[in-house]
């Protein structure tokens, strides 16, 4: 399932879906890397 991440005020990302943390984060996977943010709703 795609998602999508703030990592900053004006920078998104969208990437598969790889875990929900605790404090409301999600984990995405963009290519090789592991991006972590808040979802936007």
């Amino acid at each position: 399932m795609l998602r999508t991440i703030m990592l900053s005020r004006y920078i998104a990302a969208q990437g598969r879906l790889v875990e929900v943390l605790t404090d409301g984060r999600i984990t995405i996977r963009v290519g090789e890397k592991l991006l972590q943010g808040y979802p936007v709703t």
